[in-house]
Order: structure tokens, then C-alpha cells, then sequence
């Protein structure tokens, strides 16, 4: 007998053709796992039963290896279509033999992922960016239509929420908005004197500091510092909302998650950008000032009232529609993809990331589409 063998496996009763009776014994466990199961295997193979029934009744000791040992058998019977059936399972058995998972144990073995071709990874990101652009178009129809709902029925907009978010996105920007916006228009004032203090055109620098904030960088650079602050903000909280099931519950209690939780915040967003923009405007022409007062010479007043001559109430008009366009946009692709989340720390990460890129693209996308429309009409 061989010294690792533990168990006994007893023919008790055969009728040819028909059934057998297999009694097991002893110790059935990991030290002999591969000698039972091999034993016990190559008996069924040579009696060939109709069916089979495994008596366990006399097992001392059997271990959640030698329980893998029993399935694995069962399943070998069953794939030469014999029927086998366990009886006399003690307690202790069942329970140990309940451990084993069987769905894992017909699972397939992991493979390592097929590397794709060029044109396969273009096809894909392709398929990618064209679904991503639906899922888009479909929140916004559905932030529209709240929208709409809301300017028929004030009341039940969340006001309080509306003025929390204009105070995080507005009151709290104007520090990074000011100093940023001052200091490219102290850049662009410097750099363009550069060249026009050569043909003695220092005074057009203010025109130049001042077309370019009102029409261009101020709305711009406000929407990007806003979607950095306030659009990321807003795809974490609604990230981490349905990773903790909240916008579930929301539904649960018959809510519209889209009207409950991104309309405030897109309501906040439109009020916001706009006066951020305005305060943009005015900090850069600030910044131009101080060039042109400090270094080329110009007294404060004429600054200021050749900046005058080339801002027109249009083009404010103009930099405040761009401003309500990317406040949109912001705040929309923020909530967009905090609705988007599945899974746990790492989708709200990657949603919050993903806010953030794609609202600076759209921006910069509306701002061209802006400056051809505003060119030739």
C-alpha cells in the first residue's frame, strides 16, 4: 500500500450494466488527492456503470481538497453520461463540499489579450469617440428638457443649491481668475511693445490688450479655469454619488437625477462665467495698463480711452454669449460624466480627468466655431 494512501474505496454492491455502489473510507485530502482521484477514476472507467452512487458515510476526515477531488469525480461521470449521486454525506461534509465554487471551476482560463493591428486601434477609437458623442448629445436633449421644464416651473428648482454653486464657481474664482487674466494681459502688453514701440505705435498696444481680452482670452481663459475648478468638481460629487448608489436612491424616490442634481449646477455655471468674464476682461486690461504707463510712457487716460475707442458694446455682448455658451458646456460635461461612473475611487478619477479634457476641448472647438461665425455674419 502505498504510504501516502489514507483512503480505501470499496466495491459494495454491481449489478451489470446497472448500478454500483462505491464505499469511501479513511482520509481523503490534499496528501492524496491526485492518487484518489486517479484511482477512483480509472475504476469507473473500467466498470462502466449505468449509474453510480458514492457512499460517504464512512469518511473520517475529508478536507476542501479532497471535497475538489469528489466534484471533479462527479464531473468525470458525468462527462461519460453517467449519473452519480453522493449518499450518506455527513454534515461535516456537505458543509465542506459547499465551499467549492462551481461556477469557478468551469470558468476558462484567462488569455492574454490580443494585441490589435493600427487599423484595428483606429477602428476602435473611432467607435469610441462616436459612442462618447452620443452619450453627449443624449444627456444634453435631457439637460435641455430640464431645463425647460424649470423655466415653466420655478418653484421647483433647487434655488438654494443654485446660489451655493454660483458662490464655488464664481466668488471663489475671482482670485485665480484676476491674477491669471492680469498677468497675460501684462504678457501680451509686454511682448506686443516689443515690436510696436519701433514705429513709435505704442499707443495701439492698448488697442491690441484690449480686443484680445474682450474678444478672445477673457471668455476663453475664464471657461478653462472654470472647467478645471468647477467641472471637475462637478464630475466627482455626481461620480461619488452613484458609486455610493445616492443617484439610485434619487430615482428610487421619483426624482429626475438630471433635473435634481445638474440643473442647479448648470443655472450656477451660466450666471458665474459671464461675470467671471467681465472680471477677466477688466484685470487684463489692468495688466496692460501697468505696461503702458510704466514702461512706454502712456499716461493712464489716453490707456484708457484709446481701449474705449476699440470696445464696443458688440463685441461685450459678443464675449458675454461665448461665456453662456462654454458655461453650458462646462457644467454639462461635468455632470455628463459624473453620471457616466461605474465602479469605485478610480472611475470617479478617471471621470473627473476625463471632465476636465473634454470641457477644455469643447471650449476651444464652440470658440473656433465662434470666431468663424462671428467673422462672416
Amino acid at each position: 500500500m502505498d504510504s501516502q494512501k489514507t483512503y480505501n474505496i470499496r466495491v459494495r454492491e454491481e449489478e451489470e450494466g446497472g448500478e454500483v455502489l462505491l464505499s469511501l473510507s479513511g482520509r481523503i485530502e490534499v496528501g492524496n488527492l491526485h492518487l484518489f482521484v486517479s484511482e477512483a477514476d480509472d475504476l469507473i472507467h473500467k466498470m462502466s456503470p449505468g449509474s453510480l452512487r458514492v457512499d460517504l458515510s464512512k469518511v473520517e476526515y475529508l478536507d476542501s481538497a479532497g471535497a475538489l477531488g469528489l466534484l471533479q469525480l462527479e464531473d468525470g461521470a458525468k462527462a461519460r453520461s453517467i449519473s452519480l449521486q453522493f449518499v450518506h454525506v455527513t454534515e461535516e461534509a456537505k458543509r465542506i463540499m459547499g465551499l467549492i465554487n462551481r461556477e469557478a471551476l468551469s470558468m476558462k482560463p484567462l488569455v492574454s489579450e490580443k494585441k490589435s493591428n493600427i487599423i484595428e486601434q483606429i477602428g476602435e477609437g473611432s467607435l469610441r469617440i462616436l459612442n462618447d458623442f452620443v452619450s453627449i448629445m443624449t444627456f444634453l436633449g435631457d439637460l435641455l428638457t430640464a431645463l425647460g421644464r424649470s423655466s415653466f416651473h420655478p418653484r421647483a428648482v433647487r434655488w438654494e443649491d443654485v446660489f451655493f454653486y454660483m458662490k464655488r464657481a464664481g466668488v471663489e474664482g475671482l482670485p485665480i481668475v484676476g491674477l491669471i487674466s492680469f498677468l497675460l494681459g501684462l504678457i501680451i502688453a509686454f511682448m506686443s511693445s516689443l515690436q510696436l514701440k519701433q514705429f513709435g505705435a505704442n499707443i495701439y498696444v492698448a488697442s491690441l490688450v484690449g480686443v484680445a481680452m474682450v474678444s478672445e482670452l477673457g471668455p476663453i481663459m475664464t471657461a478653462i479655469i472654470v472647467a478645471g475648478r468647477s467641472g471637475s468638481a462637478f464630475a466627482a460629487e455626481i461620480g461619488t454619488m452613484k458609486v455610493n448608489e445616492e443617484v439610485d436612491a434619487l430615482v428610487t424616490m421619483g426624482f429626475d437625477p438630471t433635473h435634481f442634481l445638474a440643473v442647479p449646477k448648470v443655472l450656477a455655471t451660466m450666471v458665474a462665467v459671464p461675470i467671471l468674464t467681465l472680471y477677466s476682461d477688466f484685470f487684463g486690461i489692468g495688466g496692460g495698463l501697468v505696461v503702458g504707463v510704466l514702461g512706454l510712457d502712456l499716461t493712464v487716460y489716453t490707456y484708457v480711452q484709446e481701449t474705449m475707442t476699440v470696445i464696443s458694446v458688440t463685441s461685450i455682448f459678443k464675449s458675454l454669449v461665448k461665456s453662456v455658451v462654454f458655461a453650458v458646456l462646462i457644467a454639462g460635461i461635468g455632470c455628463q460624466r459624473g453620471f457616466q461612473v461605474r465602479g469605485g475611487a478610480q472611475a470617479v478619477g478617471s471621470a473627473t480627468t476625463s471632465a476636465v479634457v473634454a470641457g477644455i476641448f469643447l471650449i476651444i472647438v464652440t470658440d473656433s466655431a465662434f470666431a468663424i461665425l462671428f467673422t462672416y455674419i
